[in-house]
């Protein structure tokens, strides 16, 4: 799926994603909210298995999803861009829950 087939409902609001030194603030229009994690097109690569924070904000909630992941996929090139995809770890289970249904959210 392209960052520009997603989230025509507006299901969540930028996302942040920091990993080290690096902190990503990023649109609704560049991510992909997967059940497991998300994908994000990015001008830097992100090692693999790099630990990283995101914050999630959604109107659906009160308070932002906040988890910790690992950095699963990182391809492409410095003039195209890089896709990263991360695996979200250890979420409550109505963070979980959430993430699921924002999932849901941006495929339709």
């Amino acid at each position: 799926m392209s960052p520009s087939k997603i989230d025509t409902l507006n299901a969540f609001q930028p996302v942040t994603v920091a990993s080290g030194q690096t902190r990503l603030l990023l649109s609704e229009q560049e991510v992909v909210i997967r059940k497991s994690g998300l994908e994000f097109l990015s001008l830097r690569p992100l090692p693999l298995w790099a630990e990283v924070t995101v914050d999630l904000q959604s109107p659906l909630a009160r308070r932002p999803l906040r988890g910790s992941g690992v950095v699963v996929d990182c391809t492409g090139d410095r003039h195209t861009g890089y896709t990263i995809s991360v695996l979200l770890l250890g979420l409550s289970a109505q963070s979980q829950q959430h993430l699921q249904e924002l999932a849901l959210a941006s495929a339709t």
